[in-house]
């Protein structure tokens, strides 16, 4: 199949290395990476090593592709719909693996294409331009974004799967999605915050906070119809930090580089559901408080 990455960063050229062993990729980012990549190609190293020569460039192609991989950070995910449509790319489908609520419509809005939803567990880091760092082996998990069985999801999972990327496609991607949001709820703020590495939260004071977290985006999630319980958001929290023990998570990672975060994305999305229903979630709103302290300090917002 023919892959373009959109957001080529850390996660997004983890997967694009990966899906070039077999597949065609294009990769969608910024200098110097990019630069990088064209003239040396893209080296991964960590858990899973391998040197591959996909092409790199700066701005969307408007050629056809099977699927474009969007992993841009989600304050991004307007910009890349508007990005891919205006170069009039010929897709089958577009795979959202961004981070927070509402990326898949906004790519639906924009394109004329199947719009797929997915999950994302690897670890992966940008130590230097042309280089990308698997630094946790998780898995992939997609699907239509709207529910229910979809031959371009089934399509897209069997290429990640000839390429060596753990699949698994589903018809219940939107309890995904919120499961997802428990996550990074749980995960991304608490580190972030606290500066630690993902397994600090299996125990302790750091563990007391991620599963307040959890448990308060599944009773928004149960608000908006999905049945996602505590005990699945909580489970999923501490599955992931387990298997993600020794990373720093991408919220940590724009927290130390002075960067945006995707705080809106992922806190506020839930706070508005929460506002919108009446749910109380102190911890969510604690936690989106600070981080918005930071960034505004920072003159991020």
């Amino acid at each position: 199949m023919e892959f373009l990455v959109v957001g080529a960063g850390s996660l997004g050229s983890l997967l694009g290395g990966l899906l070039a062993r077999d597949h065609g990729v294009t990769l969608v980012g910024r200098e110097p990476h990019v630069g990088a990549v064209r003239e040396s190609g893209l080296t991964v190293g960590g858990i899973v090593e391998a040197h591959v020569t996909p092409d790199a460039r700066t701005d969307v192609p408007g050629d056809r592709f099977d699927c474009a991989l969007v992993t841009a950070k989600a304050f991004d995910t307007a910009a890349a719909a508007a990005d891919l449509a205006a170069a009039d790319c010929d897709l089958d489908a577009a795979l959202s693996l961004s981070n927070g609520l509402g990326n898949e419509a906004r790519l639906a809005d924009a394109l004329d294409c199947a719009v797929l939803a997915g999950t994302c567990t690897y670890g992966a880091m940008l130590p230097d331009p042309g280089v990308v760092r698997c630094t946790g082996v998780g898995e992939v998990v997609l699907g239509a974004h709207d529910g229910g069985p979809s031959a371009a999801a089934d399509r897209v999972g069997a290429a990640f799967d000839e390429a060596g990327i753990g699949t698994t496609v589903t018809t219940d991607m939107p309890r995904r999605l919120w499961e997802k949001l428990a996550v990074n709820a749980g995960i991304n703020a608490p580190t972030a915050l606290a500066r630690v590495e993902n397994g600090a939260l299996l125990d302790g004071p750091g563990n007391d906070v991620a599963r307040r977290a959890a448990r308060e985006v599944a009773s928004v999630a149960r608000a908006e119809g999905v049945d996602l319980t505590d005990e699945a958001a909580t489970a999923a929290v501490e599955r992931v930090a387990r298997a993600t023990a020794a990373n720093t998570s991408s919220m940590q990672q724009d927290v130390l580089a002075d960067r945006r975060t995707e705080v809106d994305a992922i806190l506020g999305a839930a706070l508005d559901r929460a506002d919108a229903h009446g749910v109380p979630v102190p911890t969510l709103r604690t936690l989106a408080d600070l981080l918005r302290a930071w960034e505004r300090a920072r003159d991020l917002r």
